[in-house]
């Protein structure tokens, strides 16, 4: 092999991490199956670019499932073509990047038990159909590294003790002891089947149809890189590597976080930096803040993290009227490494994870958002301790939703919404958007009892028609909401102090406001972002700030057009969120 096969340090690395993840003795022949990936899909050492030109303050991801838009009953077009329709359609503008959500045949999960990761599911559409959406919109696709479906074609070979996949999953004694692993479900995590060889007991962190695969067998890990190379190849530049933070176990530990799996990430990122430049890698790990960031390494792991604790922060502030511990929050957080930033989002086809909360908001505050979902028509998740107890770990319901108010009142629950989506928006990171945040979607209780599933609370599939008359009627939230996330994105994006690699302070202006000072990589531009998360017109006292802006004057405020300054104080409407540049 000639020895420009790598950009320089590469193979180094390569070899480095292999030795962490399986020792020295496997190292020569990890390095071979790594040549064959370079030569099964041609890749070549690419030029090293800055992620600071990759992402930029006018990229905004929409997280969307293939068949979130639904064909009219009859009408010969796939569901990926509807939704790239509906989507270049009304949103092209302001859109840079669209995360689709598992496309692939599954069992179960909507989409996370994958049958086969290489194909596309017929019910909605095919390559084709993704290739014709990469030409108008950046994509982003999951890697559900984990676990695979018990009805995939992996598992079934392995149940009939057929190489090389005897050791594709993990068998247990089910007599071990196994309670010192950390639990995000309260379902066991064994679960008995019946193989050629009898009755086995394989690991299934998530559900019985999930089957945990077994990363401390090199063949797995390199079908998972083959699989990423493959996603690349098919127009996927973006990849979300899905519970990565379970994928190695060592009975005896908790089984999260391990060394190993840590290795694989920074080897993934090594492979893209060399190879695919421009290819992102996102790590999803529900988890408490500190174990989320440990993901970027030193700058040589994952390149985007979920913000975790920023959805239910976020929630807790509004509902509270306090943005004390948001204020708190974002002030603890540390400097990024380089080409390093966050994946902020207040949405998902999850629901809220309140694990991030843990000692970052009170107990009984804690315990207080869990109480007012409840109330709110929500549902709670829980998992399962050590000491076998449970314990909240997600709020099932639409963010929308999670934000009415006791009396009913449509206007209420709006302005808190937009002002929670207009905090997210403002803070550091790359914004990621539920489909359902832009439609104001409602509470799926229907689904709900259809599905069994809380999680299918908040993932209502629109008919393109029934979602284009909510649209042209100005009399509803969807419209409404809609066009208020269009117009705040607009305005976003001509703003390079939203850069995701900028500076991000934030001020204590009292438990009434949020405040933070944006400002680009360059030191070109500044903004104040004040939120005021009250019911009430509070008063921002520029002046016991120090921030240098006169004492009066009318200032252009980025999202309402203006604001007035009469001797350093400037006047907030009940959550009205403002951006001024100063």
């Amino acid at each position: 092999m000639a020895s420009n096969t790598y950009c320089k340090g590469t193979e180094q690395k390569l070899r480095d991490h292999i030795s962490v993840i399986y020792g020295e003795e496997l190292i020569d022949d990890c390095m071979d199956r790594v040549k064959y990936l370079i030569n099964r899909y041609g890749l070549t050492p690419a030029e090293k670019i800055s992620f600071h030109d990759v992402w930029t303050h006018e990229d905004h991801i929409l997280i969307t499932y293939g068949d979130m838009i639904q064909p009219q009953i009859g009408e010969a077009v796939s569901k990926l073509r509807k939704q790239h329709e509906f989507l270049k359609k009304t949103l092209k503008d302001h859109i840079s990047t669209i995360h689709i959500l598992p496309f692939f045949p599954s069992s179960s999960d909507d989409g996370f038990s994958v049958v086969d990761y290489r194909r596309v599911d017929v019910r909605l559409g095919g390559w084709d159909d993704i290739l014709e959406m990469s030409k108008d919109f950046r994509l982003m696709g999951d890697l559900v590294m984990n676990h695979i479906s018990r009805h995939s074609d992996w598992f079934k070979r392995y149940l009939n003790k057929e190489e090389p996949y005897t050791d594709f999953f993990i068998e247990v004694d089910p007599e071990a002891d196994l309670s010192a692993v950390t639990r995000p479900r309260s379902t066991p995590l064994l679960t008995p089947v019946h193989t050629k060889k009898g009755e086995k007991f394989v690991w299934s962190t998530f559900s019985d149809d999930q089957i945990d695969v077994n990363f401390a067998n090199p063949d797995v890990l390199f079908e998972y890189l083959d699989i990423f190379f493959f996603y690349l190849s098919k127009g996927l530049s973006v990849v979300r590597l899905d519970a990565v933070a379970f994928i190695w176990k060592e009975p005896g530990t908790n089984c999260i976080h391990l060394k190993q799996t840590h290795e694989i990430v920074k080897m993934m990122r090594t492979l893209a930096d060399c190879f695919a430049p421009e290819a992102t890698i996102i790590t999803e790990t529900n988890v408490p803040h500190k174990e989320n960031i440990s993901y970027f390494g030193d700058g040589d792991e994952t390149h985007m993290v979920y913000q975790f604790s920023l959805p239910p922060l976020i929630l807790h502030a509004i509902l509270t009227e306090s943005a004390k511990y948001l204020t708190e929050w974002v002030q603890s957080l540390k400097p990024l490494p380089d080409n390093c930033t966050y994946f902020n989002f207040t949405s998902s086809h999850d629901g809220i994870g309140v694990r991030p909360l843990e000692g970052l908001v009170p107990e009984e505050e804690f315990m207080g958002l869990v109480e007012n979902i409840k109330k709110k028509g929500g549902f709670v998740s829980e998992k399962k301790n050590p000491d076998g107890s449970l314990s909240p770990y997600e709020l099932n319901i639409t963010y929308f939703d999670a934000f009415s108010g006791i009396n009913g009142s449509q206007s209420l629950q709006e302005r808190r919404y937009i002002c929670s989506q207009i905090i997210s928006l403002s803070l550091k990171g790359v914004p990621g958007i539920y489909f359902h945040n832009f439609t104001a979607t409602r509470n799926n209780m229907q689904g709900v009892s259809i599905t069994g599933r809380y999680r299918t609370i908040n993932r209502k599939k629109w008919f393109y028609d029934e979602l284009a008359e909510e649209l042209s009627d100005p009399d509803t939230s969807t419209y409404r909401i809609f066009n208020k996330m269009k117009q705040i994105i607009s305005a976003r994006k001509k703003h390079p102090a939203f850069h995701p690699f900028g500076k991000q302070i934030a001020i204590d202006a009292g438990d009434d406001l949020f405040c933070i000072i944006r400002t680009d990589p360059a030191e070109t531009e500044r903004i104040l972002a004040v939120a005021n998360v009250t019911d009430y017109e509070k008063s921002l006292d520029l002046k016991s700030l120090d921030i240098p802006i006169n004492k009066n004057g009318v200032y252009s405020d980025i999202i309402s057009g203006k604001i007035t300054v009469t001797n350093g104080v400037a006047e907030l409407k009940p959550f009205q969120v403002i951006w001024i540049k100063i």
